[in-house]
């Protein structure tokens, strides 16, 4: 996922492409046959637009990041009450953006600002919509679409297909299932799948990757159980975190969770599923 940049290269435009005089381009970058580059744009050394890129607007693109074909970056939002203010897009240092992929400056009606965070992965035809923000690490999929103001934490993983609704925040290192519908917020390294989506278990697999100590998952897996037990009839919700949150709230992950819970939300959490999702409870799908 990761650009190795290549220091100390010389800049290079090709004549075919456009660039504002105002632009800024840092040293080392690439920008390829028919790229339009704007007038506000700045762009970090050793960034690559490979072909037929615009970037337009108040943006900046990060140091190795990389562009492919038919991109476009910091174009206006697709918001009614938009009328053209000076808000901003920026993406991260050696992000990559695949072919197709849109992403949209903010607006004046929220942060003003549509971030992509480092070391990003945003796979074709994906569309960041206005006033998101993207942590490090995330993985985006084919096709994912996302309404404005979502909030991806870091190393979260989106599916392909998937569609996140308006103002709904993924946690740390959750996982979004392919062709899930998300219209609530999921938990830090929760995993969803359906549509609409629907908790289904931690994700297990990040979690191990991450080194992660067994003793540790097993504490997770039981807080979680105690949050989300199989049986609905067990208590309600608000009893249930205050069992974990007594139990469990001293391990710093069981406590990320629970401050995520805490924190204020426009769209509320995704519901528990019910159901038979043995695999995807041991299997982290």
């Amino acid at each position: 996922m990761v650009h190795a940049v290549q220091e100390n290269r010389a800049t290079v435009i090709h004549p075919t492409a456009i660039v504002a005089p105002e632009a800024q381009i840092g040293r080392g970058v690439s920008i390829g046959p028919w790229c339009t580059v704007g007038p506000h744009v700045v762009i970090e050394d050793n960034a690559e637009l490979i072909s037929h890129v615009v970037v337009d607007g108040h943006t900046r693109l990060g140091a190795g990041s990389r562009y492919f074909p038919f991109c476009t970056i910091g174009m206006a939002p697709q918001d009614l009450k938009y009328k053209g203010e000076p808000t901003r897009c920026e993406v991260g240092a050696r992000t990559v953006v695949r072919e197709h992929v849109t992403i949209h400056r903010g607006t004046a009606s929220g942060s003003g600002l549509t971030h992509v965070g480092d070391d990003v992965l945003i796979m074709a035809n994906a569309h960041v919509a206005h006033d998101c923000w993207l942590g490090n690490r995330v993985i985006i999929v084919n096709n994912v679409v996302m309404g404005g103001h979502v909030v991806i934490d870091d190393d979260a993983r989106i599916m392909g297909s998937a569609a996140i609704h308006q103002f709904v925040r993924i946690g740390h290192a959750a996982l979004v299932g392919g062709v899930a519908g998300v219209e609530a917020d999921v938990i830090p390294y929760g995993s969803v799948l359906g549509n609409r989506a629907r908790l289904v278990s931690l994700h297990w697999i990040w979690l191990r990757r991450n080194g992660v100590q067994s003793a540790e998952i097993h504490r997770m897996r039981k807080a979680y159980f105690t949050l989300y037990p199989k049986v609905d009839e067990e208590g309600t919700f608000a009893t249930r975190l205050e069992a974990v949150r007594r139990d469990f709230g001293a391990d710093p992950r069981i406590k990320e969770i629970l401050a995520f819970i805490d924190a204020p939300s426009r769209r509320g959490l995704v519901r528990i599923a019910r159901g038979d999702y043995s695999t995807a409870e041991t299997e982290g799908a």
